[in-house]
């Protein structure tokens, strides 16, 4: 209005405010320590940017594995609007573009607190770790006489998510 009066409506729609839930890992109970601290930087994050914490999600597992129990729950709260994660690959070492289109689709989001050490020099500096890591997850359960054709699957299926995400090139 030409007065500067400003005119609100009773059955004005409002944006329903955000859900945000913390997702905190680590690899092993080795680091359980880190996923406190790391839980606690997270929340001081979200306190910063004046979100109200519905829930910390914290969880012992290794990034290459598809099967954690706790970020599979968490994946399919639909209620959930944001996902706040420390890293890229505390929610997952691969397939993170792949998730967070999915949750994009769905009017939901991650957001990535540090981006530093995100990018593709990081993950392939720690490509020898991260490949005897994912060998050992890999041939868990294997017979040792089917061990060399599980190998070679579980790289190939590495090799090509590391394509299918920029990170090398075929």
């Amino acid at each position: 209005m030409p007065t500067g009066t400003i005119v609100i409506t009773e059955d004005e729609e409002r944006t329903p405010s955000e859900k945000v839930v913390i997702y905190a890992r680590v690899s092993s109970s080795e680091h359980k320590s880190n996923l406190e601290t790391q839980a606690d930087r997270l929340a001081a994050y979200c306190a910063a940017k004046g979100w109200q914490v519905q829930r910390v999600i914290k969880e012992v597992g290794s990034g290459v594995n598809d099967s954690r129990d706790k970020l599979l729950k968490l994946l399919a709260d639909t209620s959930i609007t944001v996902i706040v994660v420390e890293h890229k690959d505390r929610l997952t070492r691969f397939g993170f573009n792949y998730i967070s289109t999915l949750l994009e689709s769905q009017g939901r989001r991650i957001e990535v607190v540090n981006l530093a050490g995100n990018s593709k020099e990081g993950l392939l500096g720690s490509s020898p770790r991260l490949f005897i890591r994912f060998v050992r997850v890999s041939m868990g359960n294997v017979e040792p006489s089917e061990r060399p054709n599980r190998l070679l699957h579980s790289w190939r299926k590495m090799a090509m998510q590391l394509v299918e995400q920029h990170i090398i090139k075929p």
